[in-house]
């Protein structure tokens, strides 16, 4: 096997499209031709999605990293036995997907930490599914922040030049409110510049966005502005940062878009996650910040409604390999 970065796939909810998206990137032979990529899940599954997909390629099962072949037209399996496909149903709910996900996003974490591997890129869990199965952490980015012990973590939304870093994600707004603290934006901020530069940004330029509408004008409709975002905001400017805000929320996408900025920073999930899938949601991709190892994702979810119908769109699976590859391979985002 040739020299190029070895990138895990996991394979997501059995249940859902995750199987299916993955087969259809790995059809095409450009993703071969920079990286060798292998799937962490269930055999069965992936060989369902092939015939699912119409697919030219076929399935092989390895029990060790060091029997992967990753030659296109192949799609190399690491199988851990885990789960019994035959009791999987689509678009249903399943502790035993459930459980198996986190199994299979465990495995990797544990190869990427112990450098046999050098990027993750994961298909969608089912966070009921892995809440059944006893698994407290909302997403995969807490479970490998558990894992690896990893401080300070974030997930960034990109799509094209739209990238969007946010403060948090998987917290329901009236929690995510409290935590736009000036502690929480300032490292949020600091991250962002440290990662930015690792990928290739000698100053990158960072906008942080504000909590309330209009920027809250000048505290008519809230204080977290002026007590919370602003002050980070000059503390880190203090430390040479190149960063602007707190900005109304409804103009700093569109000034991101245009070129004004490299990356901001939301508030909150939905804030950062409606401009990126307005955007261009078929090619957006997450990555996180923190990590000890690069991992990026689809940024859709395992789709129950449209499971087992051969139909999922599988863009963003493509996109989350090459911006993985490009990261590991280049060290730069796209």
């Amino acid at each position: 096997m040739s020299q190029k970065p070895l990138v895990a796939i996991t394979m997501g909810d059995a249940a859902g499209i995750g199987a299916e998206v993955i087969v259809k990137a790995l059809s095409d032979s450009s993703i071969y031709e920079r990286c060798n990529p292998f799937v962490i899940g269930n055999s069965e599954a992936l060989s369902e999605a092939v015939t699912l997909s119409s697919s030219n390629a076929s399935v092989r099962a390895v029990d060790s990293i060091s029997n992967l072949e990753a030659i296109n037209g192949i799609i190399d399996v690491f199988d851990m036995n885990n789960l019994d496909f035959s009791e999987v149903k689509y678009g249903e709910l399943s502790t035993k997907c459930g459980r198996a996900s986190v199994e299979w996003i465990l495995k990797a974490g544990e190869m990427a930490s112990a450098s046999k591997i050098q990027a993750i890129c994961t298909a969608p869990i089912n966070k009921e599914a892995c809440d059944l199965a006893g698994y407290a952490d909302i997403g995969h980015m807490e479970i490998f922040q558990k894992q690896t012990n990893s401080k300070q973590v974030a997930t960034m939304l990109m799509s094209g030049q739209l990238r969007v870093v946010h403060l948090t994600t998987h917290r329901s707004l009236r929690v995510a409110c409290d935590y736009v603290t000036e502690k929480n934006v300032l490292e949020k901020i600091q991250l962002t510049d440290e990662y930015f530069k690792k990928w290739g940004f000698e100053k990158p330029r960072i906008a942080v966005s504000a909590l309330n509408p209009h920027a809250s004008d000048g505290g008519l409709l809230g204080d977290e502005e002026f007590e919370q975002i602003l002050p980070a905001v000059v503390k880190a400017k203090g430390m040479g940062i190149t960063v602007n805000g707190p900005i109304p929320a409804d103009t700093i996408f569109n000034q991101n878009i245009d070129g004004h900025y490299d990356v901001c920073i939301a508030m909150y999930h939905d804030q950062g996650h409606i401009p990126i899938k307005v955007h261009d949601w078929k090619k957006s991709v997450s990555i996180n910040l923190g990590l000890p190892f690069v991992r990026t994702s689809v940024d859709h979810g395992t789709a129950f409604d449209i499971s087992g119908k051969g139909i999922a769109d599988h863009i963003s699976m493509m996109e989350s390999i090459k911006v993985a590859v490009s990261i590991v391979s280049d060290g730069v985002l796209p």
